[in-house]
């Protein structure tokens, strides 16, 4: 069995692969994990343990050959991150999704608790900015504010100097590849474009042409294209845009750093400046490490830091914690919140004085005159209250205090609901002429 890739995310992964050479080799799954595996009192996976024991159960049945033992048989390979800057509308749309993504982190870490729509709300957000970094037209398919194509154009100008030079250029949206397209075909640049949506049968005619035409200089194709093809006639790689997992990186760049190639190699990441692309550079280190540490020898346990939740969200937070111009920004954002909440619980203290009032027969100079402005002030002091007593429960061991004994959180999902007592018939009856009384404030039409 033939693999490049035999572990990518998870243990798991590798027992299918070994089952092909000897389905005994690793024992039982869950005995493996229950093993190898470290976890909470949740039953949630924080870490591997004994990762050696792994590599010496696999030593007579594998064969390992790391590109660092075969440099010899290889050329040279040059990775270049290049950063370009981001448009003014380009900017818009990626701190407008970056907000919401900072808003969904806030309330994770209040509550270390997502909803369904949160979850949703966020993979969405950070697509968005994703998307962004490389045009407008990813997102209202109208406008098309970027850099990265024009800096691509550049980047093959210089290359096609050479005049049997040929680039392969990945992206994982289609919507990067049209937009290419329309540029390579103003400068009459032959092309084939790859994606998940070409039909099989004529998946092995792309890679023909573009292997035997000397007219055809450039290979785009998206994430559909980084496993099984052999594009080692072309000597650049280009990454539009970064994926999340580090090991389909390189599978992109597999398809023309391979064994056999005379020539070397050079590989260009464009990156936006100041996004959530350059956030993510850091992002891959315990992937890495995980294959390393089965694989080749590397370090017997590796800690996850947290849950899986947790582990993805705090690497969210990482990715987006913008830098530069937009990085700027964040302060300003947290000041606005902190001033809003400040703001609003004024509001309600000052709501608490009016309640004590009469509704009627206001001395000249009160407040308010609106009739149901006392009710919105105490709505509002009880919003306020109840915001304060999740902060609280949030940052304690989960209980409520007996201030807030009417909050209640569900343990199972970490959903918390209120529990009101119903008031005696006394205090119903003097809610009932105080509502009385405000409807018969009301101006009649």
């Amino acid at each position: 069995m033939l693999t490049g890739t035999p572990l990518e995310n998870k243990l798991e992964e590798l027992v299918s692969i070994v089952q092909f050479v000897d389905r005994y080799r690793l024992g039982p799954t869950w005995r493996l994990l229950h093993e190898h595996q470290l976890r909470d009192e949740h039953g949630r996976v924080i870490g591997y343990r004994r990762l050696d024991d792994i590599a010496h159960t696999l030593a007579p049945i594998m064969i390992r050959r790391r590109k660092k033992e075969v440099l010899s048989q290889l050329p040279e390979r040059v990775d270049h991150n290049r950063f370009v800057p981001m448009t003014t509308e380009q900017l818009r749309l990626h701190e407008e999704n970056r907000e919401i993504v900072a808003r969904i982190v806030a309330r994770w870490r209040k509550t270390r608790f997502l909803s369904e729509a949160d979850q949703r709300r966020l993979t969405c957000a950070l697509q968005n900015m994703r998307m962004s970094c490389n045009s407008t037209y990813l997102l209202d398919h109208e406008t098309d504010c970027g850099i990265k194509a024009g800096e691509l154009l550049a980047l093959l100008e210089d290359l096609f100097e050479e005049p049997d030079a040929k680039a392969v250029v990945f992206s994982q949206w289609l919507g990067t590849h049209e937009l290419i397209a329309q540029r390579l075909a103003a400068r009459r640049w032959g092309h084939v474009l790859f994606h998940g949506g070409v039909p099989s049968d004529q998946r092995g005619s792309l890679v023909q042409r573009f292997r035997e035409d000397p007219q055809c200089r450039v290979f785009l194709s998206t994430d559909a294209g980084g496993l099984g093809l052999n594009l080692q006639h072309a000597a650049t790689v280009i990454n539009m845009d970064l994926p999340w997992n580090p090991a389909v990186l390189e599978q992109r760049i597999g398809r023309v750093y391979r064994l056999g190639r005379r020539r070397g190699v050079q590989v260009v990441n464009l990156i936006a400046r100041g996004t959530i692309e350059e956030g993510m550079l850091s992002l891959h280190g315990f992937k890495k490490s995980l294959f390393a540490g089965v694989l080749d020898g590397g370090n017997a346990d590796v800690f996850l830091h947290g849950t899986r939740l947790s582990r993805f969200m705090e690497g969210v937070e990482k990715a987006t914690r913008a830098t530069g111009r937009v990085q700027s920004q964040e302060p300003a954002l947290q000041q606005e919140i902190a001033s809003a909440v400040e703001t609003a619980d004024t509001q309600a203290s000052a709501s608490a004085v009016e309640l004590a009032a009469p509704v009627t027969g206001r001395e000249p100079g009160a407040a308010a005159t609106d009739p149901w402005q006392t009710l919105l002030d105490a709505g509002l002091k009880f919003i306020v209250h109840l915001s304060q007593a999740r902060a609280e429960t949030a940052r304690g061991s989960g209980e409520v205090t007996a201030d807030h004994s009417w909050l209640e959180t569900d343990a199972s999902t970490g959903r918390s609901y209120l529990r009101l007592p119903l008031p005696a018939p006394e205090a119903l009856r003097k809610l009932t002429n105080t509502l009385e009384g405000l409807l018969s404030g009301l101006p009649k039409s």
